[in-house]
């Protein structure tokens, strides 16, 4: 999101964290501190294959509480991320996911990461719009929390709430969301958040 007062608006609506995508190449990439940051929802800077010391300055600049690494970092990457940062600093890793082999990938950053967010396999790096198997999860037996992610839409709410994982930590509400790349449609999240409730 860069939008201050899209910033405003979601963050109003209860979301408990909020995404920074600084990834050159998408759409939704943000080039600049937004005018307003939130105040109560954790910041999540997103990063594909970038250079530490990139990481460190948004980190810096934007006050990120949650590291999301969207490309093929392999773990010692988050073992020089970690010694970087620190432990107030949380990291989250994204998987691609089509079948439950690509889970396997998952055990070699295992102790490394405190998330893993799993979004589907796709040419593109992630906001395709479209889901996978989510039953595939069904194998996943690690111990580290999961966010579900990949095509998740307004016509999502009883799907989400008829899934269940024991370590599923939340959902990623992105493309499916929008009216244009990074400014999300307030209404539509405000009326998929009450069907969750219901």
């Amino acid at each position: 999101m860069r939008d201050a007062e899209n910033i405003r608006a979601v963050e109003a609506l209860g979301a408990d964290w909020m995404g920074f995508i600084f990834w050159e190449h998408s759409s939704r990439y943000v080039g600049r501190l937004p005018a307003y940051l939130p105040k109560k929802a954790k910041r999540v800077g997103v990063f594909v294959d970038a250079p530490l010391e990139v990481i460190s300055q948004k980190v810096n600049a934007f006050g990120l509480n949650i590291v999301q690494l969207h490309g093929s970092e392999p773990p010692v990457y988050l073992r020089d991320l970690r010694a970087l940062l620190g432990d107030q600093i949380a990291v989250m890793k994204a998987f691609n996911i089509a079948t439950r082999d690509d889970l396997q990938l998952t055990s070699g950053y295992a102790g490394l990461a405190d998330y893993f967010l799993f979004d589907t396999k796709a040419k593109l790096v992630g906001g395709n719009g479209t889901k996978f198997d989510w039953s595939v999860l069904a194998h996943y037996e690690g111990a580290t929390p999961f966010l579900l992610s990949g095509g998740i839409g307004p016509d999502d709410a009883n799907r989400i709430r008829d899934f269940s994982h024991p370590q599923l930590a939340g959902i990623d509400l992105n493309s499916r969301f929008e009216v244009a790349p990074a400014m999300k449609n307030v209404e539509l999240i405000k009326q998929f958040l009450y069907e969750q409730n219901q």
